[in-house]
């Protein structure tokens, strides 16, 4: 490890990273004409993000920063496999990680691993759903597209929101803070499917200056102190393959877990780039 990464993993512990990304999630919805356009043409020369694919092409089009990094795409840039033994990736990002739950252990890099139980806050109703289950955990960078969609068709079950830290989630702390996905903050969002329950969970970050939902609107900030859920079951909030249902201000992680023996991965790598809609997953039970 370089010394730039011991510098930049320990400001991780001491920076402070609640109170840092709520003042990243205001300026970013400052609507000042100069100094939005300013942020957003330096953001997108900085992080080659390609708005060719864009709605709207110029800054000037966008209200806010924030408007700006939740941009929608131009309609039938991304499209959606047609198969319903398929998986499709929810986002544009790469792939952190992808494989099998050893019983309760998931993979977080080379060498670091965190159990299912830390990661679902200790909700063992669905835990056991989730042992020697599927996962995969796909990383959105600065440039990426930041709106969630649906991987397959499901019914929404419960959310749960997880309240903790913020550490970055890039590849430098996945490989270096232990546990870094079960302890940052998160919503967990569960949904019944044929294969039966699946989890879409949409990790917070440093500067994550929001996390909203479909259902919900904006669940984070501000921030609990303790996990709280919401039941659905009786709301019949049924969302198709390829429908929003989330969005980061701000860019994070996003982790999908299938019960045991459902799915089975296609050719994907740690590293690999994926697109919204790609296939990433065959189905194996109905």
């Amino acid at each position: 490890m370089s010394i730039w990464e011991k510098l930049f993993i320990g400001s991780q512990y001491v920076i402070p990273q609640h109170a840092l990304s709520q003042l990243c999630g205001k300026l970013a919805d400052l609507r000042t004409p100069f100094l939005k356009n300013w942020a957003i043409n330096t953001f997108i020369r900085q992080y080659n993000v390609n708005m060719q694919e864009a709605e709207f092409e110029s800054a000037e089009a966008y209200q806010s920063f924030n408007d700006f990094f939740t941009r929608q795409l131009k309609p039938g840039v991304r499209t959606f496999p047609e198969d319903d033994n398929i998986i499709a990736s929810p986002v544009d990002g790469a792939i952190s990680q992808i494989g099998q739950i050893r019983h309760q252990s998931i993979i977080q890099a080379k060498n670091h691993h965190y159990s299912l139980s830390s990661l679902l806050a200790k909700d063992s109703q669905y835990e056991n759903h989730f042992k020697n289950g599927a996962f995969a955990t796909l990383y959105l960078s600065p440039k990426d597209y930041h709106r969630i969609h649906m991987p397959m068709n499901g019914r929404l079950l419960q959310m749960t929101h997880v309240p903790g830290r913020l550490f970055s989630v890039n590849p430098t702390t996945a490989n270096n803070i232990p546990g870094l996905f079960a302890r940052n903050e998160r919503i967990i969002a569960y949904f019944e499917t044929h294969l039966g329950p699946v989890a879409v969970i949409f990790v917070g970050a440093t500067i994550v200056g929001s996390i909203a939902t479909q259902w919900s609107g904006v669940v984070t900030p501000p921030s609990a102190s303790e996990v709280s859920s919401w039941q659905y079951d009786s709301h019949k909030l049924h969302y198709e393959m390829g429908q929003e249902i989330g969005r980061f201000l701000l860019g994070s992680t996003v982790i999908l877990l299938f019960p045991e023996n459902t799915v089975s991965w296609l050719e994907l790598a740690e590293g690999d780039a994926i697109q919204l809609g790609q296939p990433i997953a065959r189905i194996e039970k109905y």
